[in-house]
């Protein structure tokens, strides 16, 4: 009785000797990506900067008068100012925020996680994060009308504990309006790095806080010693992000104060802004918001290569 043989399974050819029919499929997938990318991104930058060599009010024939309007750009002293106004709001969009998202993570994960449970744990969390949900259009109406001068909560608060001479025009006073805009802004931003934070609190080795503990290291310095050196990747892409989200900041501008009072608030993508639309200064809005885009990308690679050579060190 002949033996039934079976030949071994053939193992499947590398890529290498695959066919090209088979590897070019996958590229079908990239399709809809690229189209995109070409049409929201390639396409109006390039038209963004050949715009910004030229002279052009919206309608008839962009004249072209070569970098005309970059000489004028970097003697533009309000511009100068609005990056000015715009470092304040990177304080308050990445730099606080970082900050306090970090104590209030490490304090939710490592303090009220084990005194009163996940379910509270997560609801504080959610309501941190509830700014990041709404509309930024809506939070700044609501805070708008929370800062009025005459019916807003704040002064009708001050008001009520006989604090009248502190009741203040928060959002139409040069003195206030940046400040009344940046606590805004931390109040909007807060939950972001928290929510990172968090998550990256989570894959850290309990043992080392354990260890901690039983060393008689405080809350303080096991944040300090543990905490910020493993979360160091996430706290970079948090940087990161806010510093370009403060960069582009235009909506909750343009709903609280509009760059007013007398430009105290007003910031580089408001000014490309006013002069898309407002002026009809097409070239010259275009200008700042290439500078602004080169401002973005290189930050982007700075902040990058510093994170590449940490995690190589």
């Amino acid at each position: 009785m002949a033996l039934l043989t079976t030949a071994p399974p053939t193992a499947p050819p590398p890529a290498a000797t695959r066919p090209a029919r088979r590897r070019g499929g996958y590229l079908l997938y990239l399709v809809p990506a690229a189209v995109l990318f070409v049409a929201v991104i390639a396409v109006p930058l390039a038209m963004n900067i050949g715009l910004s060599f030229t002279r052009w009010q919206g309608v008839g024939s962009p004249d072209w008068v070569g970098f005309e309007q970059y000489r004028k750009l970097f003697a533009d002293e309000t511009l100068w100012v609005s990056f000015g106004n715009n470092l304040a709001l990177i304080v308050a969009m990445a730099v606080l925020p970082s900050i306090l998202g970090l104590l209030l993570a490490s304090a939710l994960f490592d303090v009220v996680a084990k005194r009163f449970g996940q379910g509270t744990t997560s609801a504080l969390r959610a309501s941190f994060y509830l700014p990041q949900v709404l509309p930024a259009v809506v939070a700044g109406v609501v805070w708008g009308w929370i800062l009025h001068p005459e019916y807003g909560s704040v002064n009708a608060l001050l008001r009520a504990v006989g604090l009248d001479s502190w009741t203040q025009n928060w959002l139409g006073d040069e003195r206030t309006a940046l400040l009344s805009v940046m606590a805004v802004l931390v109040w909007i931003q807060i939950g972001y790095p928290l929510v990172i934070f968090m998550a990256g609190l989570q894959r850290i080795d309990p043992e080392l806080y354990e260890a901690a503990e039983i060393d008689g290291a405080s809350w303080w310095q096991r944040t300090w010693s543990i905490t910020i050196p493993q979360l160091r990747p996430e706290i970079f892409v948090v940087l990161l992000t806010c510093t370009i989200a403060a960069l582009k900041s235009f909506d909750k501008i343009f709903v609280l104060t509009r760059g007013g009072p007398g430009g105290s608030t007003n910031t580089p993508a408001y000014f490309s802004f006013q002069n898309f639309f407002e002026k009809a200064n097409v070239g010259y809005g275009a200008a700042i918001a290439t500078l602004l885009t080169v401002l973005i990308v290189g930050l982007a690679f700075l902040f990058l290569r510093v994170q590449r050579g940490k995690e190589q060190l």
